[in-house]
């Protein structure tokens, strides 16, 4: 499983050159039938940090198909690749392109596990030629039975899966279960071949395995050191050993292969890849069991915790309240999913809904701490998740939420999701035409353009790869991932750090700068935040003035994230002097993968726009002043 091995344990994955120089070895290690290439983040990432992800999956997955491996992809289903819906004719091509890109097999999920989501995705792969494996996102709850899945696994087999996959995401599946789950399609369909998928986090994942593969299972996804285990998937030394040992016929594995690529993978860390992995990703933890939280959503989990850390500490530090520290809101977060889940309908929590449960699980903690109420922020894409704009919960929605969402006016949709999302390749097509760009080999480029449009515009003008090679500089400088420096305590307000140590916490201050005033976040420890901006006295002053100006109101950041001011091709971005009325969209905050709509609290003209166009930004900076 190599592009999950490297997303469960942090942000990136490796170059091309990298991915190329491991491929012949990974080869010579001898036991595997499929590699997972790409598919989920993998392209994203590539451009996150200035690459063609095109041009890196043709080179990557070249040897592997020369040598009579598969390669396989992992889809969204509505999401295509990415987090949010895709248009159905972007996800046809997407496809045509991975197909002639040398991506064989699809495995196709939906986090909804709603059918039609799922065999929309299998007519495309197999209109482009790829094999449709099917994978059912398994979770444990009143709702998600043996009964459930088999009755599942049969309608998208009826509707042109050519394998079922057991996508165990979180590795919660209880072993004695899963062995029934996958007994009860092998009786019904005793020609669909049956691959598990899992994640060690709990440590269900090595007896879930065995109770698989007795019950039928033919493929076990594996990963290997030193990225095996922890949050990822069980190594694939242990898993030979014990099918062997079993009765199983399994490949052996060549152990100077082996050592090789695990060789090269350290090397990888140390280059840059480990700066981004959070240590605590390589640990296992039982609390997983209860939360339900998956493996890949940790690696994301445990990045933006650091942020919110320091936003929630700074804001008790201002109200000379006791801080938290990161094992504190670790299980205060926990618990919360634990809470919300059967609340929300039981969406198994895989991509992107264990980031939408995890997400709002995150706010209503902050807002708690704060002394507000649970459900004061709730993102749109929560809304569309509990609406039924992204396919049809398994569970039945708590009378509060619905509650809630009559409050918002929101309206429920019942209809197939792929009606709301409509074709949109013609209006990416101009867009690659007026800058003079290039469609690319079976119109790969088009269709990086068309899936990740922020990310594909940030890699064409450089400033992926700029902003990159910034953070990963200040990461060196300053140690970050696996390799954080140890820092020694200053004066400041403090923190226990849960190991009997005070860590200092972030404080302000004001720097001249040849006349200009700046005002500057200051962190120390382990927590502190990966920026070096400043922002101008100027603005902050001109904020000040304008909080007690007759007429005029600021508009405020709700969290932390990044600011935007449209996040569709079609909308229009404001600008200063346009009027507005109250309750219109002024722009977005992304945070933790998810947009969070800023709306205007009266009507009037915008008069200042505080920030850039994908600028970062705290809680409670201003961001729009309205003048009435």
């Amino acid at each position: 499983m190599y592009r999950d091995m490297w997303q469960s344990a942090g942000k990136y994955v490796p170059r091309v050159d990298q991915l190329t120089a491991i491929a012949p070895h990974i080869i010579d290690m001898g036991c595997f039938d499929r590699i997972e290439t790409n598919g989920g983040g993998f392209e994203q990432i590539n451009l996150l940090f200035g690459e063609n992800p095109n041009k890196a999956l043709r080179q990557w997955t070249k040897p592997f198909r020369e040598a009579g491996i598969q390669c396989h992809m992992l889809d969204r289903s509505l999401n295509g690749i990415r987090m949010q819906p895709v248009p159905a004719d972007v996800r046809k091509l997407m496809f045509k392109v991975k197909r002639a890109q040398g991506t064989e097999i699809a495995r196709i999920f939906c986090g909804m596990n709603d059918p039609r989501n799922i065999i929309d995705s299998i007519q495309f792969a197999k209109d482009a030629g790829m094999l449709a494996q099917a994978a059912l996102s398994i979770t444990f709850s009143e709702v998600h039975t043996v009964a459930y899945y088999i009755d599942l696994a049969g309608q998208v087999i009826e509707g042109g899966a050519d394998e079922i996959c057991l996508k165990d995401m979180a590795g919660i599946g209880r072993p004695v279960w899963l062995g029934k789950i996958v007994a009860g399609i092998r009786e019904k369909y005793p020609d669909v071949p049956i691959q598990y998928h899992s994640h060690s986090g709990p440590g269900f994942a090595m007896a879930s395995i065995l109770e698989v593969a007795r019950a039928g299972a033919e493929y076990i996804d594996v990963g290997m050191e030193p990225l095996s285990w922890g949050t990822g998937h069980v190594d694939v030394l242990a898993v030979q050993a014990m099918l062997k040992d079993a009765g199983f016929q399994v490949p052996e594995v060549n152990m100077k292969a082996y050592m090789k690529v695990r060789s090269m993978h350290q090397e990888f860390m140390e280059d840059f890849l480990g700066y981004f992995i959070t240590p605590s990703n390589r640990q296992m933890n039982s609390l997983l069991i209860s939360s339900g939280l998956p493996g890949g959503m940790m690696g994301s989990l445990m990045s933006d915790l650091e942020n919110n850390l320091t936003d929630l500490n700074r804001w008790l530090e201002k109200n000379e309240k006791p801080l938290l520290n990161e094992d504190k809101l670790l299980v205060k977060l926990f618990q919360e999913v634990e809470y919300i889940w059967p609340k929300l309908g039981y969406p198994p929590l895989v991509t992107p809904f264990s980031q939408y449960v995890k997400n709002l699980a995150v706010l209503n903690v902050s807002q708690m701490v704060r002394g507000g109420e649970r459900w004061e922020i709730i993102p749109d894409n929560v809304w569309d998740m509990v609406t039924g704009k992204l396919g049809k919960l398994p569970g039945k929605l708590a009378p509060e939420i619905k509650e809630l969402a009559k409050k918002e006016s929101k309206e429920f949709f019942t209809g197939n999701p792929r009606e709301l999302y409509p074709d949109k390749l013609d209006e990416f097509r101009k867009e690659m035409d007026a800058n003079g760009w290039d469609y690319g080999q079976d119109d790969e480029e088009l269709f990086q353009l068309a899936m990740h449009p922020e990310q594909y515009r940030n890699y064409k003008s450089g400033k992926a790869h700029e902003d990159f090679e910034k953070d990963l500089a200040k990461r060196r400088a300053e140690g970050g991932g696996l390799y954080q420096k140890i820092k020694k305590p200053v004066s400041g307000a403090s923190v226990e750090s849960g190991h009997g140590m005070a860590e200092p916490q972030p404080t302000t201050m004001w720097v001249d700068v040849n006349g200009e005033q700046f005002k500057v976040s200051v962190s120390y420890g382990e927590g502190a935040p990966a920026t070096d901006k400043m922002t101008k006295g100027e603005d902050t002053t001109q904020t000040a003035q304008s909080a007690g100006s007759e007429g005029t109101q600021e508009i405020p950041s709700p969290l932390s994230g990044t600011f935007y001011l449209t996040k569709e091709l079609s909308e229009k971005p404001l600008k200063v002097g346009d009027a507005v009325n109250k309750g219109d969209v002024l722009g977005y905050i992304e945070a933790m993968k998810t947009y969070n709509t800023i709306r205007s609290d009266k009507s009037g003209k915008i008069s200042k726009i505080m920030h850039d166009n994908g600028t970062e930004v705290y809680e409670d900076d201003v961001l729009f002043l309205i003048e009435s």
